[in-house]
């Protein structure tokens, strides 16, 4: 990837913010946000960050000695940049572990297919499972399947996953994997197999949590070429297709995950700051116990800390504190009520009496490729605040996106629901899915460069809101309005 601005003239710039309305920025913060973006295209320490975490630490698995160690590790890196009130935030967790996963056919021709169990499922008997296959080309016919009608098979899904920039395929059929062995269940099946929720061809399988607890049956994912082989079996034969599934997955007891936390402290209301209006953002520091975590999410927990790191060298500090959280246990489920996201729970409730102190939150969780448009709160688009923000990132290649933001990534969730504004900064994640959740997330995966373009739109576009008096909730309540 080339990057634009290396070949834009400065002149260009300037007749960018000419042509514009007048802007909630002043001239020197729209000159600073321009630095900083241009030196992080230069020098900046998201390749370095992500390098030593995925090599020392490997996966890090929520609530796993590895994952406790990298959060050390992060805290450590935090004080060493310089980040104002570093923690770490503990908080309960019920560690699963994968143990072993085996799925073959028996008959018609017998062969293993390459699987994974599915995060926060289940072992099965000692003895494995054997049924007859219940085979679907799409969740929705399994849904449509009455209750009770499956009693004794084993669910196979073999829908595929659409790619797209914005990874809505995924979106689409995720429900899948979330539901469809509870789905199943309902139906009285035994197992459940679903074609693995990636974009690609290899034969390698995908992870990722599913519900746990009461009313689900132990759940695989296979590799795409198997659920290929799977239906080319359909297609040579009206004979059944029979199956063995086997897996020593589950949960093996309590532990702790926590989150990790630092920030950029807003100057003093003395010097004309505002140091309790909190802009928070972050990625997750756990990632899945197949590969070594780079694209989800060692790569958004680098490229948000470089971009702090980045203002932290200012000559001087926001006008806004930013704060950045690397969240923990981001992938695992949990038993009921708390299931997912027991990091971003913990903080927004460990928080609550200060949400209303929070301008804005985002989080980096889409891997390293480049970013190409900026999603703001309803409200926002036709603002001076929009307009300062879109010339200093287009030279990046990043457009505006007019659909208002709702959300700022998994981890946002719990603090979203509290009121809190999001924004976006899109990724392109044409083929984040082809690596996804699999043993092939390793750091040779991200583009260098790519990620230097990550970090110079985070830090540049911080900028100008930590210094902006922009109220995202009141331009929300304005749209909300009727005219």
């Amino acid at each position: 990837m080339r990057l634009s601005v290396r070949l834009l003239a400065a002149s260009a710039l300037v007749l960018t913010f000419a042509a514009a309305p007048a802007i909630a920025q002043d001239a020197r913060t729209i000159r600073e946000a321009e630095q900083l973006r241009d030196r992080a295209l230069q020098d900046n320490a998201a390749y370095a960050l992500v390098s030593e975490l995925t090599t020392r630490f490997g996966p890090r698995l929520a609530g796993s000695p590895s994952e406790q160690a990298s959060a050390r590790w992060g805290a450590e890196q935090f004080r060493e940049m310089g980040f104002d009130n570093v923690s770490i935030e503990e908080f309960p967790l019920a560690l699963w572990n994968r143990g072993e996963a085996r799925v073959e056919i028996l008959s018609p021709f017998p062969q293993p297919l390459e699987v994974v169990s599915l995060g926060g499922s289940s072992a099965t008997p000692a003895e494995g499972i054997e049924g007859e296959a219940a085979i679907f080309e799409t969740y929705q016919q399994l849904l449509d399947q009455p209750e009770g009608s499956l009693a004794g098979k084993i669910v196979v899904v073999l829908q595929d996953t659409v790619q797209a920039q914005d990874g809505r395929g995924y979106g689409a059929t995720s429900p899948i994997r979330g539901n469809g062995p509870t789905e199943a269940a309902r139906r009285g099946a035994v197992g459940y197999v679903l074609r693995s929720l990636g974009t690609h061809d290899h034969r390698f399988a995908h992870t990722g949590a599913t519900r746990v607890g009461e009313g689900t049956v132990p759940s695989f994912a296979m590799s795409p070429p198997d659920a290929d082989q799977l239906r080319r079996i359909v297609a040579a034969t009206r004979e059944p297709v029979r199956m063995r599934l086997f897996s020593t997955a589950g949960f093996t007891g309590q532990t702790v995950s926590q989150n990790v936390i630092g920030e950029v402290r807003g100057r003093s209301a003395r010097e004309g700051g505002a140091p309790d209006e909190v802009i928070v953002i972050g990625g997750h520091l756990d990632s899945w116990d197949l590969g070594t975590g780079a694209i989800d999410d060692g790569a958004g927990v680098a490229i948000t800390a470089a971009a702090l790191k980045l203002i932290e060298d200012m000559p001087r500090r926001p006008h806004r504190t930013i704060r950045v959280v690397w969240w923990g246990s981001e992938e695992v489920s949990q038993p009921a009520p708390s299931q997912g996201l027991a990091g971003a729970r913990f903080y927004a409730s460990s928080r609550a009496d200060e949400m209303a102190n929070h301008v804005a939150i985002s989080e980096s969780d889409f891997g390293a490729g480049p970013i190409y448009s900026l999603g703001l709160p309803p409200g926002a688009a036709d603002t001076d605040f929009r307009r300062a923000a879109q010339a200093v990132l287009t030279p990046l290649g990043v457009l505006f996106d007019g659909a208002p933001a709702t959300g700022g990534g998994p981890d946002t969730g719990p603090t979203v629901a509290a009121g809190v504004p999001a924004f976006r900064l899109n990724q392109d994640g044409t083929d984040y899915f082809d690596t996804h959740h699999t043993a092939d997330d390793t750091l040779d995966r991200i583009d260098p460069e790519a990620m230097d373009q990550n970090v110079a739109a985070w830090a540049a576009f911080l900028w100008l809101l930590a210094n902006s008096d922009v109220d995202f909730r009141e331009l929300r309540s304005a749209a909300a309005s009727p005219q």
